[in-house]
Protein backbone atom coordinates (compact mmCIF):
# COMPACT_ATOMS: atom_id res chain seq x y z
CA UNK A 1 0.00 0.00 0.00
CA UNK A 2 1.17 3.67 -0.33
CA UNK A 3 -0.09 6.80 1.25
CA UNK A 4 1.33 10.53 1.72
CA UNK A 5 2.55 11.09 5.27
CA UNK A 6 1.43 14.68 5.08
CA UNK A 7 4.49 15.08 7.45
CA UNK A 8 2.34 12.79 9.76
CA UNK A 9 6.25 11.00 10.86
CA UNK A 10 9.00 12.07 12.91
CA UNK A 11 11.81 13.90 11.65
CA UNK A 12 13.85 10.57 12.52
CA UNK A 13 12.34 8.26 10.53
CA UNK A 14 13.61 8.79 7.28
CA UNK A 15 12.14 6.32 4.24
CA UNK A 16 14.37 3.65 2.66
CA UNK A 17 14.77 4.17 -1.30
CA UNK A 18 15.09 -0.09 -0.83
CA UNK A 19 13.82 -2.00 1.60
CA UNK A 20 16.57 -1.99 4.19
CA UNK A 21 15.42 -2.76 7.72
CA UNK A 22 17.70 0.19 9.13
CA UNK A 23 16.97 1.65 12.40
CA UNK A 24 16.02 5.10 10.68
CA UNK A 25 13.35 3.87 9.07
CA UNK A 26 11.62 1.54 11.56
CA UNK A 27 7.52 2.47 11.72
CA UNK A 28 5.71 1.89 14.95
CA UNK A 29 2.83 0.04 13.17
CA UNK A 30 -0.37 0.64 15.99
CA UNK A 31 -2.88 -1.42 14.10
CA UNK A 32 -1.99 -4.79 15.85
CA UNK A 33 -3.14 -6.80 18.69
CA UNK A 34 -2.45 -9.68 20.43
CA UNK A 35 1.18 -10.53 21.00
CA UNK A 36 3.11 -12.80 19.02
CA UNK A 37 5.73 -15.06 18.84
CA UNK A 38 5.90 -15.40 15.31
CA UNK A 39 5.62 -12.12 13.23
CA UNK A 40 2.83 -12.22 10.37
CA UNK A 41 2.48 -9.91 7.43
CA UNK A 42 0.36 -7.55 7.15
CA UNK A 43 -2.30 -9.59 5.17
CA UNK A 44 -2.90 -12.06 7.77
CA UNK A 45 -3.62 -8.85 10.76
CA UNK A 46 -7.32 -9.55 9.33
CA UNK A 47 -7.66 -12.74 10.95
CA UNK A 48 -7.01 -11.52 14.38
CA UNK A 49 -10.14 -10.51 15.97
CA UNK A 50 -10.71 -7.50 18.03
CA UNK A 51 -12.92 -9.19 20.83
CA UNK A 52 -11.89 -6.72 23.16
CA UNK A 53 -12.04 -3.34 20.24
CA UNK A 54 -9.61 -0.39 20.90
CA UNK A 55 -7.45 -1.87 23.85
CA UNK A 56 -5.50 1.76 24.11
CA UNK A 57 -6.55 4.03 27.00
CA UNK A 58 -4.94 7.02 26.06
CA UNK A 59 -6.44 10.50 25.44
CA UNK A 60 -7.67 12.09 28.10
CA UNK A 61 -4.99 13.95 29.14
CA UNK A 62 -4.82 15.21 25.33
CA UNK A 63 -8.39 16.08 25.63
CA UNK A 64 -7.85 18.67 28.77
CA UNK A 65 -3.75 19.25 29.06
CA UNK A 66 -0.85 20.50 27.40
CA UNK A 67 2.61 19.09 27.33
CA UNK A 68 5.95 21.46 28.25
CA UNK A 69 9.22 20.60 28.79
CA UNK A 70 11.37 21.21 31.91
CA UNK A 71 15.16 21.22 32.80
CA UNK A 72 15.22 20.71 36.81
CA UNK A 73 14.53 17.55 39.02
CA UNK A 74 11.20 19.40 40.08
CA UNK A 75 8.32 22.09 39.14
CA UNK A 76 7.60 24.87 41.21
CA UNK A 77 4.56 26.44 40.79
CA UNK A 78 2.58 29.58 43.12
CA UNK A 79 -0.91 29.81 43.97
CA UNK A 80 -3.09 33.04 44.81
CA UNK A 81 -4.82 32.48 47.94
CA UNK A 82 -8.06 34.10 48.71
CA UNK A 83 -8.71 37.98 48.75
CA UNK A 84 -10.49 39.07 51.73
CA UNK A 85 -9.56 37.94 54.92
CA UNK A 86 -11.68 35.15 57.13
CA UNK A 87 -11.58 32.65 59.53
CA UNK A 88 -13.40 29.88 60.01
CA UNK A 89 -11.77 27.75 63.64
CA UNK A 90 -12.17 31.07 66.12
CA UNK A 91 -13.44 31.07 69.41
CA UNK A 92 -15.72 33.81 71.22
CA UNK A 93 -15.42 34.88 74.86
CA UNK A 94 -18.49 36.92 75.91
CA UNK A 95 -17.33 39.38 78.10
CA UNK A 96 -20.32 40.87 78.88
CA UNK A 97 -23.40 43.40 78.14
CA UNK A 98 -24.30 46.92 78.94
CA UNK A 99 -23.43 50.41 77.02
CA UNK A 100 -19.85 50.86 78.65
CA UNK A 101 -16.41 48.67 77.84
CA UNK A 102 -17.45 45.31 79.49
CA UNK A 103 -19.61 44.69 76.39
CA UNK A 104 -15.90 43.98 74.52
CA UNK A 105 -15.56 40.22 73.14
CA UNK A 106 -12.35 38.96 72.75
CA UNK A 107 -11.95 36.41 70.15
CA UNK A 108 -9.63 33.80 70.26
CA UNK A 109 -7.66 33.20 66.97
CA UNK A 110 -5.34 30.46 68.43
CA UNK A 111 -6.65 27.56 66.37
CA UNK A 112 -5.91 29.56 62.82
CA UNK A 113 -3.57 29.35 60.85
CA UNK A 114 -1.88 32.27 61.58
CA UNK A 115 -0.24 33.24 64.26
CA UNK A 116 -0.54 37.23 64.33
CA UNK A 117 -4.19 36.97 62.96
CA UNK A 118 -4.84 39.88 59.60
CA UNK A 119 -7.20 42.06 61.41
CA UNK A 120 -6.47 45.41 62.16
CA UNK A 121 -8.26 47.60 64.83
CA UNK A 122 -10.89 49.89 62.90
CA UNK A 123 -12.61 47.19 60.78
CA UNK A 124 -15.66 45.86 60.39
CA UNK A 125 -16.18 42.20 60.75
CA UNK A 126 -19.05 39.85 60.85
CA UNK A 127 -19.10 36.88 63.16
CA UNK A 128 -21.24 33.92 63.03
CA UNK A 129 -21.69 30.48 65.01
CA UNK A 130 -20.51 27.26 63.75
CA UNK A 131 -23.14 25.11 64.88
CA UNK A 132 -25.85 26.55 62.86
CA UNK A 133 -23.99 29.27 60.48
CA UNK A 134 -27.53 31.18 61.37
CA UNK A 135 -26.22 33.19 64.29
CA UNK A 136 -24.53 36.49 63.26
CA UNK A 137 -22.80 39.39 65.13
CA UNK A 138 -21.68 42.33 63.70
CA UNK A 139 -18.48 44.17 65.32
CA UNK A 140 -16.18 47.07 65.34
CA UNK A 141 -12.24 45.47 66.30
CA UNK A 142 -10.70 47.76 68.78
CA UNK A 143 -7.63 46.06 69.60
CA UNK A 144 -5.70 43.60 67.75
CA UNK A 145 -1.41 42.34 67.30
CA UNK A 146 -0.99 44.01 64.45
CA UNK A 147 -2.85 47.51 64.64
CA UNK A 148 -2.78 48.26 68.37
CA UNK A 149 -6.00 49.50 70.36
CA UNK A 150 -8.49 52.53 69.42
CA UNK A 151 -6.58 54.30 71.92
CA UNK A 152 -3.09 54.06 70.05
CA UNK A 153 -1.48 52.35 71.96
CA UNK A 154 0.06 49.00 71.98
CA UNK A 155 -2.53 45.78 72.41
CA UNK A 156 -2.19 44.21 75.72
CA UNK A 157 -4.01 41.12 74.95
CA UNK A 158 -2.25 38.01 73.73
CA UNK A 159 -0.65 37.33 70.60
CA UNK A 160 -3.86 35.38 69.16
CA UNK A 161 -6.24 37.67 70.24
CA UNK A 162 -8.20 40.04 69.04
CA UNK A 163 -10.89 42.68 70.92
CA UNK A 164 -14.23 43.68 69.67
CA UNK A 165 -17.45 45.68 70.33
CA UNK A 166 -20.43 44.67 68.87
CA UNK A 167 -22.78 47.36 67.38
CA UNK A 168 -25.55 46.29 69.02
CA UNK A 169 -24.12 45.57 72.67
CA UNK A 170 -27.23 44.87 74.42
CA UNK A 171 -28.33 41.18 72.73
CA UNK A 172 -24.43 40.35 72.61
CA UNK A 173 -25.26 37.49 75.35
CA UNK A 174 -28.48 36.03 73.79
CA UNK A 175 -27.37 36.08 70.11
CA UNK A 176 -23.71 34.70 69.83
CA UNK A 177 -22.75 32.78 72.77
CA UNK A 178 -19.12 31.86 73.72
CA UNK A 179 -17.77 29.06 71.65
CA UNK A 180 -16.43 27.97 68.14
CA UNK A 181 -17.19 30.35 65.54
CA UNK A 182 -15.97 32.44 62.02
CA UNK A 183 -15.61 35.82 61.20
CA UNK A 184 -14.44 38.11 57.46
CA UNK A 185 -13.84 41.42 57.53
CA UNK A 186 -16.64 43.61 55.64
CA UNK A 187 -15.10 47.10 55.84
CA UNK A 188 -13.90 49.56 58.45
CA UNK A 189 -15.50 52.15 60.76
CA UNK A 190 -13.08 55.57 62.03
CA UNK A 191 -13.99 58.40 63.44
CA UNK A 192 -13.18 61.65 62.35
CA UNK A 193 -10.36 63.67 62.21
CA UNK A 194 -8.42 59.87 63.24
CA UNK A 195 -5.45 58.54 62.17
CA UNK A 196 -5.30 56.09 59.47
CA UNK A 197 -5.20 52.76 59.72
CA UNK A 198 -2.39 50.89 61.58
CA UNK A 199 -0.74 47.91 60.20
CA UNK A 200 -0.61 46.48 56.35
CA UNK A 201 -1.50 42.94 55.24
CA UNK A 202 0.96 41.15 52.85
CA UNK A 203 -0.54 39.68 49.98
CA UNK A 204 0.95 35.09 50.01
CA UNK A 205 0.69 32.84 48.13
CA UNK A 206 0.54 28.96 48.66
CA UNK A 207 3.41 26.84 46.95
CA UNK A 208 3.08 23.56 45.20
CA UNK A 209 5.72 21.41 43.66
CA UNK A 210 6.08 18.01 41.93
CA UNK A 211 8.73 15.81 40.48
CA UNK A 212 8.78 13.72 37.91
CA UNK A 213 9.10 10.02 37.51
CA UNK A 214 10.89 8.04 35.13
CA UNK A 215 8.82 5.35 33.29
CA UNK A 216 10.64 2.38 31.13
CA UNK A 217 9.70 -0.48 29.09
CA UNK A 218 11.94 -3.09 26.76
CA UNK A 219 11.18 -5.35 23.94
CA UNK A 220 13.14 -8.02 22.65
CA UNK A 221 12.91 -10.25 19.94
CA UNK A 222 15.82 -12.41 18.09
CA UNK A 223 17.42 -11.66 15.07
CA UNK A 224 15.59 -14.76 12.92
CA UNK A 225 11.87 -13.53 13.74
CA UNK A 226 12.89 -10.19 12.99
CA UNK A 227 13.39 -11.68 8.94
CA UNK A 228 9.83 -11.84 8.50
CA UNK A 229 8.98 -8.03 8.81
CA UNK A 230 6.37 -6.23 7.35
CA UNK A 231 6.51 -3.09 4.63
CA UNK A 232 4.65 0.19 4.21
CA UNK A 233 5.51 2.44 0.91
CA UNK A 234 5.44 5.56 1.66
CA UNK A 235 5.42 9.10 -0.36
CA UNK A 236 6.92 12.13 1.24
CA UNK A 237 5.83 15.90 0.98
CA UNK A 238 8.99 16.77 -1.25
CA UNK A 239 7.63 14.20 -3.84
CA UNK A 240 10.19 11.46 -3.19
CA UNK A 241 9.23 7.88 -1.94
CA UNK A 242 10.54 5.18 0.29
CA UNK A 243 9.93 2.15 2.54
CA UNK A 244 9.26 1.77 6.31
CA UNK A 245 9.11 -1.50 8.12
CA UNK A 246 7.90 -2.18 11.23
CA UNK A 247 7.36 -5.27 13.49
CA UNK A 248 3.99 -6.23 15.03
CA UNK A 249 4.65 -7.63 18.22
CA UNK A 250 7.14 -4.22 19.08
CA UNK A 251 4.11 -2.35 18.86
CA UNK A 252 2.57 -3.69 21.55
CA UNK A 253 4.67 -2.74 24.16
CA UNK A 254 4.68 0.39 22.56
CA UNK A 255 0.90 0.96 22.55
CA UNK A 256 1.10 -0.90 26.41
CA UNK A 257 3.72 2.06 27.09
CA UNK A 258 1.65 5.04 25.62
CA UNK A 259 -1.13 4.01 28.00
CA UNK A 260 1.18 3.54 30.79
CA UNK A 261 2.46 7.54 30.31
CA UNK A 262 -1.31 8.50 30.98
CA UNK A 263 -2.28 5.75 33.73
CA UNK A 264 1.30 7.08 35.58
CA UNK A 265 -0.02 10.49 35.61
CA UNK A 266 -3.45 9.53 37.02
CA UNK A 267 -2.62 7.01 39.58
CA UNK A 268 0.85 8.02 40.84
CA UNK A 269 1.66 8.80 44.53
CA UNK A 270 4.23 10.63 46.21
CA UNK A 271 6.25 8.32 48.50
CA UNK A 272 5.93 8.83 52.08
CA UNK A 273 9.79 8.31 52.09
CA UNK A 274 12.53 7.25 50.03
CA UNK A 275 13.31 3.55 49.31
CA UNK A 276 15.04 1.47 47.01
CA UNK A 277 14.07 -1.26 44.60
CA UNK A 278 14.12 -3.88 46.95
CA UNK A 279 11.54 -2.03 49.52
CA UNK A 280 14.06 -0.81 52.52
CA UNK A 281 14.47 2.84 53.49
CA UNK A 282 17.05 4.78 50.86
CA UNK A 283 19.35 6.74 52.70
CA UNK A 284 22.27 6.66 49.70
CA UNK A 285 22.38 5.23 46.50
CA UNK A 286 19.23 5.50 43.85
CA UNK A 287 16.05 6.39 45.18
CA UNK A 288 12.72 6.64 44.01
CA UNK A 289 10.44 9.62 45.21
CA UNK A 290 7.15 8.92 43.55
CA UNK A 291 5.19 11.88 41.90
CA UNK A 292 1.57 13.47 42.55
CA UNK A 293 -0.96 11.95 40.08
CA UNK A 294 -4.18 13.80 39.65
CA UNK A 295 -6.17 11.70 41.74
CA UNK A 296 -3.69 12.18 44.92
CA UNK A 297 -3.56 16.00 43.79
CA UNK A 298 -7.50 16.21 43.93
CA UNK A 299 -7.73 14.16 47.50
CA UNK A 300 -5.07 16.12 48.69
CA UNK A 301 -6.17 19.59 47.35
CA UNK A 302 -9.27 19.44 45.71
CA UNK A 303 -12.98 18.44 46.29
CA UNK A 304 -14.13 14.68 47.22
CA UNK A 305 -17.58 13.92 46.76
CA UNK A 306 -18.63 10.31 48.02
CA UNK A 307 -21.96 8.68 47.23
CA UNK A 308 -23.90 10.39 44.28
CA UNK A 309 -27.27 9.34 44.25
CA UNK A 310 -27.46 8.10 41.04
CA UNK A 311 -29.94 5.40 40.28
CA UNK A 312 -30.91 4.54 43.81
CA UNK A 313 -32.86 8.09 43.51
CA UNK A 314 -33.37 9.11 40.24
CA UNK A 315 -33.82 12.95 39.34
CA UNK A 316 -34.62 15.05 42.65
CA UNK A 317 -32.24 12.65 44.94
CA UNK A 318 -29.51 12.99 42.01
CA UNK A 319 -29.97 16.62 41.76
CA UNK A 320 -29.71 17.63 44.87
CA UNK A 321 -26.64 15.77 45.27
CA UNK A 322 -25.59 17.60 42.26
CA UNK A 323 -26.45 21.14 43.81
CA UNK A 324 -24.23 20.67 47.33
CA UNK A 325 -21.47 20.04 44.48
CA UNK A 326 -22.59 23.61 42.78
CA UNK A 327 -22.43 25.24 46.19
CA UNK A 328 -18.87 24.10 46.78
CA UNK A 329 -18.21 25.42 43.39
CA UNK A 330 -19.56 28.53 44.54
CA UNK A 331 -17.00 28.49 47.25
CA UNK A 332 -13.98 28.31 44.73
CA UNK A 333 -13.53 29.15 41.23
CA UNK A 334 -16.66 29.63 40.46
CA UNK A 335 -15.47 28.26 36.71
CA UNK A 336 -17.93 28.49 34.40
CA UNK A 337 -16.94 25.33 32.22
CA UNK A 338 -16.44 22.02 33.46
CA UNK A 339 -15.59 18.56 32.23
CA UNK A 340 -17.05 15.28 33.71
CA UNK A 341 -15.07 12.25 32.82
CA UNK A 342 -17.24 9.36 34.21
CA UNK A 343 -17.64 5.61 34.27
CA UNK A 344 -20.38 4.19 32.80
CA UNK A 345 -22.80 3.46 35.82
CA UNK A 346 -22.31 7.32 36.70
CA UNK A 347 -22.51 8.69 33.10
CA UNK A 348 -26.01 6.66 33.49
CA UNK A 349 -26.88 8.04 36.26
CA UNK A 350 -26.37 11.51 35.40
CA UNK A 351 -28.40 10.92 31.80
CA UNK A 352 -31.34 9.57 34.43
CA UNK A 353 -30.78 13.04 36.39
CA UNK A 354 -31.49 15.39 33.63
CA UNK A 355 -34.41 12.99 31.82
CA UNK A 356 -36.27 13.35 35.06
CA UNK A 357 -36.13 17.10 34.85
CA UNK A 358 -37.67 17.24 31.19
CA UNK A 359 -40.42 14.26 32.08
CA UNK A 360 -43.03 15.27 34.41
CA UNK A 361 -41.29 13.64 37.52
CA UNK A 362 -39.58 17.04 37.95
CA UNK A 363 -41.06 20.27 38.75
CA UNK A 364 -38.66 22.34 37.27
CA UNK A 365 -37.61 21.85 33.42
CA UNK A 366 -36.10 25.62 33.04
CA UNK A 367 -33.35 25.07 34.92
CA UNK A 368 -31.69 22.82 32.78
CA UNK A 369 -30.90 23.73 28.56
CA UNK A 370 -30.46 20.03 27.34
CA UNK A 371 -27.45 19.33 25.32
CA UNK A 372 -26.29 23.21 25.38
CA UNK A 373 -28.10 23.75 22.89
CA UNK A 374 -31.43 25.85 22.84
CA UNK A 375 -33.30 24.20 25.94
CA UNK A 376 -34.84 21.87 23.21
CA UNK A 377 -36.64 19.02 25.44
CA UNK A 378 -37.23 16.73 22.33
CA UNK A 379 -33.12 16.12 23.03
CA UNK A 380 -34.34 13.58 25.35
CA UNK A 381 -35.37 11.22 22.93
CA UNK A 382 -31.84 10.36 22.69
CA UNK A 383 -32.08 9.24 26.12
CA UNK A 384 -28.16 10.24 26.80
CA UNK A 385 -26.57 14.04 27.58
CA UNK A 386 -23.43 15.18 26.12
CA UNK A 387 -23.90 18.79 27.57
CA UNK A 388 -25.90 20.57 30.33
CA UNK A 389 -26.46 23.50 32.43
CA UNK A 390 -27.30 24.25 35.77
CA UNK A 391 -27.42 27.58 37.43
CA UNK A 392 -24.41 29.36 36.10
CA UNK A 393 -22.65 26.26 35.32
CA UNK A 394 -22.07 24.52 31.50
CA UNK A 395 -20.63 20.39 31.86
CA UNK A 396 -19.73 18.87 29.28
CA UNK A 397 -19.89 14.77 30.09
CA UNK A 398 -18.18 11.75 28.60
CA UNK A 399 -17.59 8.44 29.49
CA UNK A 400 -13.65 7.89 30.65
CA UNK A 401 -12.90 4.21 29.55
CA UNK A 402 -10.11 4.07 31.70
CA UNK A 403 -13.19 3.66 34.55
CA UNK A 404 -14.16 1.06 32.72
CA UNK A 405 -12.20 -0.93 31.26
CA UNK A 406 -11.76 -4.37 33.00
CA UNK A 407 -7.94 -4.58 32.84
CA UNK A 408 -7.55 -0.85 34.54
CA UNK A 409 -9.83 0.91 37.03
CA UNK A 410 -12.31 -1.47 36.02
CA UNK A 411 -11.10 -3.54 38.74
CA UNK A 412 -11.89 -1.32 41.23
CA UNK A 413 -15.56 0.62 42.21
CA UNK A 414 -13.68 2.92 44.27
CA UNK A 415 -13.70 6.18 41.74
CA UNK A 416 -16.41 7.19 39.88
CA UNK A 417 -15.56 10.05 37.67
CA UNK A 418 -13.87 13.44 37.68
CA UNK A 419 -15.14 17.40 37.29
CA UNK A 420 -12.16 18.88 35.74
CA UNK A 421 -12.67 22.81 34.44
CA UNK A 422 -11.83 23.87 31.50
CA UNK A 423 -9.98 26.71 30.08
CA UNK A 424 -6.40 28.13 31.77
CA UNK A 425 -5.36 29.37 35.04
CA UNK A 426 -2.77 32.55 36.08
CA UNK A 427 0.45 30.98 38.29
CA UNK A 428 3.68 32.98 38.93
CA UNK A 429 6.22 30.61 37.39
CA UNK A 430 9.48 30.31 39.59
CA UNK A 431 11.69 29.98 36.95
CA UNK A 432 10.65 32.51 34.81
CA UNK A 433 10.21 35.14 36.96
CA UNK A 434 6.33 36.21 35.82
CA UNK A 435 2.88 35.44 36.16
CA UNK A 436 2.15 32.95 33.17
CA UNK A 437 -1.25 31.06 31.86
CA UNK A 438 -1.66 27.49 31.54
CA UNK A 439 -4.15 24.65 31.50
CA UNK A 440 -5.18 23.57 34.86
CA UNK A 441 -3.58 19.80 33.98
CA UNK A 442 -0.68 19.61 32.17
CA UNK A 443 2.34 17.58 31.89
CA UNK A 444 5.66 18.91 32.26
CA UNK A 445 8.81 16.58 31.00
CA UNK A 446 12.79 16.72 30.68
CA UNK A 447 14.13 18.43 28.09
CA UNK A 448 16.97 20.18 27.16
CA UNK A 449 19.25 21.54 24.18
CA UNK A 450 20.80 17.98 23.75
CA UNK A 451 18.19 15.60 25.54
CA UNK A 452 14.55 15.15 25.34
CA UNK A 453 13.25 13.49 27.45
CA UNK A 454 9.60 13.68 26.81
CA UNK A 455 9.46 10.10 24.80
CA UNK A 456 13.27 8.18 23.61
CA UNK A 457 13.27 4.90 21.83
CA UNK A 458 16.05 3.30 20.84
CA UNK A 459 17.18 0.10 19.72
CA UNK A 460 20.52 -1.90 20.66
CA UNK A 461 21.98 -5.52 19.71
CA UNK A 462 23.13 -6.55 16.30
CA UNK A 463 19.41 -6.76 14.80
CA UNK A 464 17.43 -3.71 13.01
CA UNK A 465 20.43 -2.04 11.71
CA UNK A 466 21.89 -1.33 15.19
CA UNK A 467 25.31 -3.00 15.99
CA UNK A 468 25.86 -2.30 18.99
CA UNK A 469 26.59 -5.61 20.51
CA UNK A 470 26.80 -9.32 19.86
CA UNK A 471 23.51 -10.48 21.22
CA UNK A 472 21.24 -11.70 17.68
CA UNK A 473 18.73 -9.83 19.26
CA UNK A 474 16.78 -6.97 18.46
CA UNK A 475 16.05 -4.44 21.70
CA UNK A 476 13.62 -1.83 21.64
CA UNK A 477 14.22 0.61 24.66
CA UNK A 478 11.34 3.39 25.65
CA UNK A 479 12.13 5.84 28.33
CA UNK A 480 9.76 8.97 29.45
CA UNK A 481 10.58 11.44 32.39
CA UNK A 482 7.26 13.03 33.10
CA UNK A 483 5.32 14.72 35.70
CA UNK A 484 1.48 16.23 36.02
CA UNK A 485 1.04 19.82 37.41
CA UNK A 486 -2.52 19.58 38.97
CA UNK A 487 -2.74 23.26 39.17
CA UNK A 488 -6.37 25.42 41.17
CA UNK A 489 -7.30 21.79 42.77
CA UNK A 490 -9.73 23.51 44.69
CA UNK A 491 -11.54 23.91 41.15
CA UNK A 492 -11.40 19.61 41.09
CA UNK A 493 -13.86 17.34 41.91
CA UNK A 494 -13.61 13.73 42.54
CA UNK A 495 -16.61 11.34 42.37
CA UNK A 496 -15.48 8.46 44.68
CA UNK A 497 -17.84 5.32 45.42
CA UNK A 498 -20.27 5.48 48.96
Amino acid sequence: MSFNTGGSFPASIVPSQKKLALETNYLDFTGGQNDFAQQYLPELYEQEVERYGNRTLGGFLRMVGAEMPMTSDQVIWSEQNRLHVAYDAVTSIAQGGGENGSSRITINMANTEATNPAIRTGQTILVSDNATGLITQKMLVIGSTISGNSAGTAYTGNAADIDAIPYDSNTVNTTLAAGPCSLFVYGSDFGKGTESMKGAIQPNFTQFSNNPVILKDHFEINGSDTAQIGWVEVATEDGTSGYLWYLKSESETRLRFDDYLEMMMVESEKAAYDFKYDGTVASTGIQVNGSEGLFAAIEARGNVYSGFSGAAAPGSGALGDFDTILQQLDKQGAIEENMLFLNRSTALDFDDMIGAMAGSGFGSTASASYGLFDNESEMALNFGFSGFRRGSYDFYKTDWKYLNDASTRGLSKAIDGVMIPAGTTTVYDQMMGVNIRRPFLHVRYRASETEDRRYKSWITGSVGGAYTSGLDAMSVHFLSERCLVTQAANNFVLFKAA
